[in-house]
Parts: structure tokens; sequence; C-alpha cells
């Protein structure tokens, strides 16, 4: 696409519509919007009942894991900058970036969803934190699972749009490209769930031998099928994506990227107030 051409795409303004703003953005506005009011009745309840705890059950002080939260937390946020940079990419006509961007913020989306089933998991086996064992439980595990479920369908998002920047202009009616895009997704997929893994096996080596190199190895030593096998769908992932001539994707599909930013966006925001008012809260005194 010609710098002639790219000047001409206006990335905020729709003149085709009445409000100036393109439709897809219009909408994803509104979703947002309803999700706001949808989470803050989740938080606001939840600080309600905190404020009325019942005795015999353990404090949340108890319970949480601040380093791992916050490990997540900057995850989460550093997923945030790389969603931008993609969207900055698209805008510039620069697929090959926005395709490195929209890998690197899918990945730190599962390295958070990773963090976030380990905690969970914890809660429940260890500290015996359950949906039906207290109130908090119940505010808790439906708040912050809401948020992860929203970060899920972002991931899952993600994916579809990674795998969307490979459709070739002439079409789709190509077997072989369809084929390669089952393989290219069934990589995609296998790399995640690999991911997840590690997440979860890193965080519990962590957890039990402490920021150490014993923990690292421990790690290493028994994980070493989930490692090799995430360096064979990384390398393949590589070579699926690269590029093998013009495709149906570019400057004119930036409000779809710029539509998944503001969704990505909103659940990393809405992850910052839980953050606070549900964790750093409970160690603020006299609260």
């Amino acid at each position: 696409m010609s710098h002639a051409a790219a000047g001409a795409i206006d990335h905020h303004h729709d003149p085709s519509t009445s409000t100036g703003i393109p439709n897809k953005k219009l909408f994803m506005w509104a979703f947002l919007a309803s999700d706001c009011m949808f989470f803050g009745s989740l938080i606001s309840t939840h600080l309600v009942y905190r404020l009325n705890p019942i005795e015999g059950n353990p404090g949340p002080t108890d319970l949480f894991d601040i380093e791992l939260t916050s490990f997540s937390t900057f995850i989460l946020l550093m997923s945030s900058l790389m969603m931008a940079l993609s969207v900055s990419a698209i805008q510039k006509g620069n697929i090959s970036s926005t395709r490195r961007c929209l890998l690197t913020t899918m990945f730190f989306g599962l390295i958070f969803l990773g963090c976030q089933v380990y905690e969970f998991s914890h809660f429940v086996h260890e500290k015996g934190l359950t949906l039906s064992s207290s109130i908090f439980g119940s505010t808790f595990y439906v708040l912050t699972g809401t948020h992860g479920c929203h970060v899920a369908v972002g991931v899952l998002w993600l994916a579809l749009m990674y795998v969307r920047t490979f459709k070739p202009a002439g079409g789709v009616s190509s077997m072989a490209w369809l084929g390669k895009t089952l393989l290219h997704s069934a990589a995609l997929v296998l790399t995640m769930v690999l991911l997840v893994d590690l997440t979860l096996g890193l965080v519990h080596a962590i957890a039990e031998d402490g920021l150490s190199g014993a923990a690292f190895a421990h790690f290493a030593g028994s994980h070493v099928v989930s490692l090799a096998a995430t360096v064979v769908t990384v390398f393949g992932l590589k070579v699926l994506g690269k590029d093998r001539g013009a495709v149906d994707f570019g400057e004119a599909h930036a409000i779809d990227v710029e539509s998944m930013g503001l969704y990505w966006h909103f659940v990393d925001i809405v992850w910052i107030v839980i953050f606070t008012v549900v964790y750093l809260v409970e160690y603020v005194p006299l609260i």
C-alpha cells in the first residue's frame, strides 16, 4: 500500500456514520459501558461483605500471595503495552510487527491466566476457601473468576485475529491455505496449552522452593517434555508465520484491531481496580 493511500485512511473517524465514530468502535464502547456497570456491582458487593466478615474464617492476608498477584498484575499491564503497539503497527501497515505484538499479548494473557489458575487451586486445596465456605469466598471467586473469563475471551479473540492476518489476498478457496490454517491454528492452541502448563509448573516450583536455583532446577527437571514440546511448537509457529505472498489484511482493518484493543485495555483497567480493592486494601491498616 502506498504512502498516499495510507494517508487517506482515518483511523479515528468515519465520515459515513452520523456520529463520525466507526460503528464497530461505537458498539464496543457501548458494550464496555454495560460491562463497567456489571463489574461495578460485583466489586461493590465484595466490598460490602468485606466490611462484615464472618468470625472463624481465615483473613484475606492469610490467604493471599501478594508477590504472585503483583507479578501477574505486572504481566497483564505489559500485555496492554503490547496491545497498544499492535494497534500502532497495523495503523502503519506493518503486518509482521502486528503479528508479533498480538502473539506477545496473547502469551502474556496466558501467563496471567496460569497464575490465576494456580491461585484458585492453592486457595481451594491448601487454604480451604471455596465458593460455599464463606461469603468472602463467594464474592472473591465470582469477581476474579468473571475477570478471568474476560481475559480468556480476549486471548481467544487475539488468536482468531492473529490467524485472520494470514488470509490470502486472492480469497480462501485454496485447499492448501485451509490446510495450512488448520495446522497453524493447532500449533497455536498447543503452544497456548503448553505455556499455561509451564506457568503453573514454574509458579508451583517457586512456591515450594522459593525464588532460587533449586526451584528452577526442579521445574526444568520435571517439565523437560513440556519445554521441548514448547520449543518445537514455537519453531512451528515461526515457520508457519512466514510471509507467503499478499494478504487480505492491512490498514483498512485497523478498526478491528483497535476495537480488540479497547476490550483488552478495559480488562486490564478493571484488574487494576480489583487488585487495589480486593488485594492491596487488605494490607492497609485501619481499613
